[in-house]
């Protein structure tokens, strides 16, 4: 329950419009694209302008009230949820592409910009912004930074900490701070910007980001290959990278996701087989033609049973639609969809990916696989019922051990999606007691009060290590 002095405070920094505080508005706020978390907020405030933020926070900090900063909530971590009440910050008013800078092959945005609604207006001016995550149609540039979002471009072009080269951001006490700047070097101090990138709302609130452009690729071709063997597949990622290749993307799907999205979009994929990878190049005509031809060639020498290159655009979008698909699909099936997001080493994909079938196995449930073999991040996808509260029991457990294998082939806890509340019982399996405490410490430098966004990347009970059984 916010104080009425507090809302009043609000009101005139942002107009009525737009603090809201009923109980039908605050519903709408009390959740994000994760399942099985949800909180009402107290309060729900959308500021227009950085200096509008700065004066919001101020209060917030008098007050010592929780702020959880928000874009289209689309993140699968639950990093969103209100989980201790307090007011939502909701930017998706600050949304404007404030300069695209044609000299410097930068753009300058606010953080409620659509992540497609960038592309294109950059792309009409021959120019390209690679990070593409799968929610792109809604997510937001805000959102992107804060989870640090990859996309199915992230083999050669990386991920969004690599295009961002300058934010303003608003800190817990109301300051405004800027970092990074259009320099191609800049090496004065610490990497502030760096270190805002993917702190998940719990530093400091962004209000303007300037990010890295590049020229748009002269051309690009999509091609699919299946497989009956899951090791073959493997093999051939693998030894794709290994001839020098790195294709824009390299996806991989397993049988069970292969036929959901087969029932879904109805594009002849084959339901028989164990794998299939989805790849595409770009870069000039020339180049993009060996570079298929050798993939191609790759995949036949790694038992491929068939190679289909795209002859059109049309054709080449309806493939890259079907890996687009896979989330949607699934969800189709039961109440309840929980996406992980293991990230192994290349070398390490067949064991994750049977380790995955085997412990699906094991605990009676349906797990099904897809993500970006290129790069090792997996989303095993269990489609289960909330409802089901001894199938959500096998659930937790199966992800544990899940995890437990993830961390032992050398990978990580999330490849993308960021830790929030779901992951923030494994942070330490990953980094370890030490990086835990020297988190914290960064947390309470920018944040002495602990109001931005409480109860994500830490949590005080973290999950007890497993014993892998075969």
């Amino acid at each position: 329950m916010i104080d009425p002095q507090v809302k009043q405070r609000l009101v005139e920094i942002v107009g009525e419009n737009w603090v809201l505080d009923q109980p039908e508005e605050l519903v709408a706020y009390s959740y994000d694209s994760t399942p099985m978390y949800q909180e009402l907020p107290d309060i729900v405030v959308l500021p227009k302008t950085t200096e509008e933020v700065a004066k919001v926070m101020r209060i917030a900090y008098e007050y010592g009230i929780p702020v959880i900063p928000r874009g289209s909530a689309t993140n699968l971590s639950g990093g969103t949820v209100p989980l201790k009440g307090g007011l939502v910050l909701a930017l998706n008013r600050m949304n404007q592409i404030l300069e695209i800078d044609e000299e410097n092959l930068t753009a300058t945005v606010q953080p409620g910009v659509i992540t497609q609604e960038l592309h294109q207006t950059v792309e009409a001016k021959g120019l390209f912004y690679p990070p593409d995550p799968g929610s792109l149609r809604i997510s937001t540039i805000g959102g992107n930074i804060a989870e640090n979002a990859g996309g199915l471009r992230g083999l050669k072009y990386g991920v969004t900490k690599d295009y961002v080269i300058a934010l303003e951001a608003v800190l817990p006490n109301g300051d405004i701070l800027h970092t990074g700047g259009k320099l191609a070097k800049d090496v004065a101090g610490y990497d502030l910007t760096k270190l805002l990138i993917g702190s998940e709302g719990t530093l400091a609130v962004i209000t303007k980001a300037t990010l890295k452009l590049l020229p748009l690729p002269e051309t690009k071709r999509t091609m699919l290959a299946i497989f009956k063997d899951l090791t073959d597949a493997a093999r051939a990622v693998s030894k794709i990278i290994a001839n020098k290749i790195i294709p824009v993307t390299l996806e991989f799907m397993d049988n069970g996701t292969i036929n959901v999205v087969e029932d879904y979009v109805k594009i002849g994929l084959p339901r028989d087989v164990e794998a299939i990878l989805l790849m595409e190049q770009d870069g000039s005509k020339d180049q993009v033609d060996r570079d298929i031809e050798k993939m191609a060639e790759i995949c036949r020498q790694e038992q491929a049973v068939s190679v289909q290159v795209a002859s059109t655009a049309k054709e080449a979008e309806q493939l890259m639609t079907a890996r687009r698909m896979a989330l949607s699909a699934l969800a189709r099936l039961k109440p309840t969809t929980i996406l992980e997001d293991a990230t192994v080493p290349r070398s390490e994909l067949a064991p994750m990916v049977e380790t995955i079938k085997n412990v699906a196995k094991k605990y009676n449930l349906m797990i099904c696989t897809f993500g970006h073999a290129g790069d090792g991040n997996l989303h095993p996808t269990c489609l289960t019922d909330v409802r089901n509260a001894d199938e959500i029991k096998r659930v937790e457990k199966a992800f544990d051990e899940i995890y437990e294998k993830t961390i032992e082939l050398g990978g990580t806890i999330t490849g993308e999606h960021g830790v929030g509340i779901a992951k923030a019982g494994y942070l330490e399996w990953k980094v370890g007691k030490s990086g835990i405490e020297v988190m914290k410490g960064i947390k309470k430098a920018f944040d002495p009060k602990g109001i931005l966004n409480p109860g994500k990347l830490f949590t005080d009970q973290p999950r007890k290590r497993v014993v892998i059984q075969s």
